[in-house]
């Protein structure tokens, strides 16, 4: 299975899940019983990230069809594997050993700092190419942290642990 085959399908089941959650945000209750603003219904997040997911699937599925797509290496190249691999375990990580010891925009800090150098420091590169990648992970890091945290606790108003 060559990657472009594999972008086209994995496009497909990911535009299905976007109509799945767009379809089921829509039919959840509007709670206008209780004389809820309609922008507040329960089911808007899980309408938008469905439509945004939809969208994704799309352009990955338009972009499998680029003539680089068709000459790319196979998916099950150990690679690929390995990154899969490391990303299950630094997410598994976050989500078990860091979410709950940790408050969450510092673990969240921690999570994105570090899969971020994990995924993109330059091992062989200059030390100013390393600088550079280091002070990005911390710059991205705090802003996924302090972003994600007001976003949740400001807007949704979710007590985080």
């Amino acid at each position: 299975m060559h990657m472009a085959l594999a972008d086209r399908l994995t496009a497909i089941l990911l535009f299905l899940l976007g109509l799945a959650l767009l379809a089921g945000g829509y039919t959840m209750d509007r709670l206008e019983i209780r004389q809820i603003h309609p922008a507040s219904i329960p089911g808007l997040v899980p309408m938008i990230l469905g439509v945004l997911l939809a969208l994704c699937a799309v352009l990955l599925f338009r972009s499998s069809y680029k003539p680089e797509a068709r000459n790319a290496e196979l998916v099950l190249s150990g690679g690929s594997w390995a990154r899969l691999g490391l990303t299950t375990a630094i997410s598994t990580l976050y989500a078990l050993g860091l979410v709950g010891w940790l408050p969450y925009a510092w673990a969240t800090f921690v999570f994105a700092t570090g899969f971020t150098l994990v995924f993109s420091f330059p091992v062989a590169g200059q030390r100013r190419a390393q600088l550079v990648a280091v002070a990005g992970a911390l710059a991205l890091g705090a802003g996924v942290a302090l972003g994600t945290a007001l976003l949740f606790e400001k807007l949704f108003l979710v007590r985080l642990p």
